[in-house]
């Protein structure tokens, strides 16, 4: 049991770092319809400004403040780029922040290098929690997991219990009416694009401490992350954080897993059929871990296009 309780543990700390970059897209994709194919790049820029400033002004300060910068520059993508293509379509907005990705990517190693940084655990979090399976568990883990922790249940409470949030929804599905009582929908879209990239920003902060700040983390994370809005149904925060918890631990437990297709059909009786074929059927559990999370979304897709926790049309 305890050889299966570090990777569950690992499972869940992997899909709330998916949650926190998700969190963002959530509300930018499934709220303002915006597909913002850039949004894994605010992630890395949020790892990257933190990584530059933590030597100037300490690792903490740099959390906080590198967020903020990523937000700023959030706001301005959607006021002077998005806001121009937006009434075009999506395609439009897809292939735009497509190439925005890109031109961060390059101005990245511009600056950094084309390599990884050495963006660091602070020491004062640089410990073992606790021994689990005869392994140290670093603390730094669950820290990550407190801020996604966190992070949902702000935006929860924001949405659901403010005045603020009343506006967001109001002028995300009755932007007519939300005008004629005073308010500002081309400022609330906006606010709601900067916050989206403030999460990705604390994301990309928070995790580039523990896991490789490099170039690549952007293109390594990206997909996912709309594999998790797309299995937790758009907008909806609580569908991202059991899509993020459902992709984490499954992929977490099947890299330890060593048994094939044909092994777990030999159950019924199909084992000898299974080896002859081969392929797909012959390859072990491990080596498929990249792949679950795009079979997941297909039969999610087949069974509930809608998503997990999304509202049927």
């Amino acid at each position: 049991m305890e050889h299966l309780a570090t990777p569950l543990l690992n499972g869940v700390v992997y899909g709330l770092l998916l949650f926190m970059v998700s969190a963002g897209l959530t509300l930018i994709f499934g709220m303002m319809g915006i597909l913002n194919f850039a949004h894994a790049s605010f992630y890395m820029l949020g790892a990257y400004f933190a990584y530059a400033l933590q030597a100037s002004i300490g690792f903490w300060p740099a959390v906080i403040v590198s967020p903020v910068l990523v937000g700023i520059l959030g706001v301005l993508v959607e006021r002077y780029i998005l806001r121009r293509v937006h009434r075009h379509g999506h395609a439009h907005e897809l292939l735009i922040t497509f190439g925005l990705s890109f031109i961060i990517v390059e101005l990245v190693k511009l600056f950094f290098g084309d390599y990884p940084v050495n963006y660091r655990v602070p020491a004062d979090l640089d410990f073992a929690a606790f021994t689990l399976g005869g392994l140290d568990y670093p603390a730094y883990r669950l820290f990550m997991g407190a801020v996604a922790i966190g992070m949902f249940g702000a935006l929860y409470l924001l949405l659901s219990r403010t005045r603020v949030g009343i506006i967001v929804r109001s002028a995300i599905h009755r932007p007519q009416m939300a005008e004629a009582l005073g308010h500002n929908v081309p400022r609330v879209f906006m606010g709601v694009f900067g916050v989206g990239a403030v999460m990705a920003g604390l994301a990309g902060a928070v995790a580039g401490a523990f896991y490789t700040t490099s170039p690549n983390m952007a293109l390594e994370l990206g997909v996912l992350v709309f594999v998790v809005v797309v299995i937790g149904g758009l907008g909806s925060l609580e569908g991202a954080m059991l899509a993020s918890l459902l992709i984490g631990v499954v992929t977490s437990v099947a890299v330890g897993v060593d048994a094939t297709p044909a092994d777990l059909l030999a159950w019924l009786g199909l084992g000898g059929l299974a080896e002859d074929a081969g392929g797909i059927l012959a390859l072990k559990v491990s080596s498929l871990a990249a792949s679950l999370p795009f079979a997941l979304m297909l039969l999610v897709l087949l069974v509930r296009p809608s998503g997990l926790m999304g509202e049927k049309e």
